[in-house]
Order: C-alpha cells, then structure tokens, then sequence
C-alpha cells in the first residue's frame, strides 16, 4: 500500500506517529486525514475524515467550517491520530465513535452490538406500513434487540405502544437500556434476557426481528470492517443462514395473536427461503418489501385465524 504524501506520518501499512496532526489547524487536519484513509482504502474516506475530526473537536458540520482556521489543541491531535489509525484497520467509524445515528435517533453502541446499517430501516419502514395507525396501542417484540435500535425507532413513531426488546447478550441489554432512557423512552420499553423468544408469554400483535442470518462458512468472506469488529454471534445464521427464522416462524404460532404479524430482515437472495419457512408454519406471506438497492430485505408473515 502507498505511503501518505505529506507530513511525519505513514500509510495503512504502517503506523500512524502520534505528532502527525500536531501544529494543523482543524480544516488541515481534516484534509490529511482524507488523504491517510484514501490511501488506505476506505470507502468514504472524506466523510470519515470529517467525522473524525468533529468528534475530537467536539464540533458538528458547521462548527467544523466555522472553526476552520483553529489550530488543534495537542490533546485533538493525539486523539485523531489514534482513531485515524483505528480506521486504517477497518475498525468501522461507529465503533470508534461508539454512537450511530439509525431513524434519526442517536444511538449508543458497545462491543455487544452490531453497527445499526441503513438497510434496517427497511424493516422499520415494513413493520410502521402494517400499522399505519400510528396512535394504536402495538403491542410487540424485539428478537435479538442488540443496542435497541427497531425497538426504539418504532416506539419513537407509536406513541401508545408498548415494546419489549430480548437478546442473549446481558452488555448488549444493558446498552439498549441506556438508549432507551437517553431518548425518554424507557417508559414504554422493557428489556429481557433471552434465548430467541424463549422469554416470551403471552399474546403480540408484532414480532419484529433482525436475526443471524449469515452462514457460518461465509463470515470469512465477510468485508474485514464486519467480520473483525461485529459481534460474531450476531452475524453467525447456522450452517445456511436460516436457523433463526426456523425459530422465529415457529415461535410465531404461539406467540402471534390472530393476524399478528412476523415481520424479519433477510439477507440477499433469502427472501424466498425465509417465506417458504413462514408458509409452511401457516402464515400468509405479504410482498417483499426491498431496501435502497432493489434486494428484498424484509419479510412479513401474517399469522392466521385459529
């Protein structure tokens, strides 16, 4: 890999020194930093550039433009060149940051949980169209809730309805607690240690879910800003990607009021197995709903009158 061109510092073959920021004002930092990540490569190395300078400067886009003549303190300087150095290494930038905005709502993160991807919105976006209603009292489920991002974005737009988000992982509760209580919420979430939906009792008129759904022999494959730094858990579906919806549409059945709905994110080319999973558990399955990208990425199963 090539060599940055400018300053006493090195590309991502090597490490970055700790003065390489040292002496620049925050718009010249802003732009050797592009440069490092450039060369690295990232995917977005200018956003990420940005993104990084505000959070060592504590300052937003137009602070940033305002401030841009500010030399970074030596404190600013240390600090960047660190989480440059992390993101040489793929680390993704909402980890070094440890928050992500996902529904417009920020959003902390821990090592527990996946980095919330625009792709989940999809799911959200499915689960509001089977209750355009927004002032109905939902009652419903988070399977795998992770930092408690489908949770928190449905009851952010269901304002009489009542959550309860489960995951095996006690840290990734524990932070979806805390997101939970920063964003007001906390009145209408609980969260609950749990095996799938083991935990569960009762009646729900939604069971929402981004589960595993990588198989197992591909997370190798995976980009190296998932596969080294996202909870394996969290990614690993089983031997074809599909034991989680096994579960799930399993599970349905008991805990689905009659015409509750299963909706779950899928991975690319899923879509049809995960129906097909749904359909021979009884559920009526709804079109597909695709992301940005034209891929079916969220299912939706109707469960049946008994």
């Amino acid at each position: 890999m090539s060599h940055a061109s400018s300053g006493n510092s090195s590309g991502a073959s090597g490490k970055i020194a700790p003065d390489v920021f040292c002496d620049l004002t925050i718009d010249a930092a802003r732009r050797r930093a592009t440069i490092l990540l450039r060369e690295a490569p990232v995917d977005t190395p200018e956003l990420d550039a940005r993104l990084l300078v505000g959070a060592v400067t504590n300052l937003d886009l137009t602070g940033l433009s305002l401030h841009a003549s500010r030399k970074l303190t030596l404190d600013e300087a240390e600090r960047l060149a660190a989480s440059v150095q992390r993101r040489l290494a793929h680390e993704p930038v909402a980890r070094i940051l440890g928050r992500k905005e996902f529904w417009s709502l920020d959003l902390k993160l821990s090592d527990a949980t996946l980095v919330p991807r625009a792709d989940t919105e999809t799911l959200v976006e499915a689960a509001l169209a089977l209750h355009p209603d927004k002032t109905q009292p939902i009652h419903f489920a988070d399977i795998g809730t992770g930092s408690g991002v489908i949770l928190l974005a449905l009851l952010s737009m269901w304002p009489n309805s009542m959550g309860i988000g489960l995951d095996i992982s006690l840290p990734a509760l524990r932070t979806a607690r805390d997101n939970a209580r920063a964003l007001k919420l906390d009145d209408r979430a609980v969260f609950v240690a749990s095996n799938y939906t083991a935990a569960l009792r009762g009646s729900f008129d939604l069971i929402v879910s981004n589960p595993p759904y990588i198989a197992s022999g591909e997370i190798e494959l995976l980009a190296p800003d998932v596969r080294n730094f996202e909870p394996r858990r969290a990614l690993d579906g089983g031997a074809d990607g599909l034991d989680a919806y096994r579960i799930l549409c399993t599970d349905a059945a008991r805990l689905l009021r009659p015409g509750g709905t299963l909706a779950v994110e899928v991975g690319h080319r899923q879509a049809d197995e995960v129906a097909a999973l749904m359909t021979a558990t009884g559920m009526t399955v709804l079109p597909y709903r695709n992301d940005l990208a034209g891929i079916a990425r969220a299912v939706c199963g109707i469960r049946q009158n008994a």
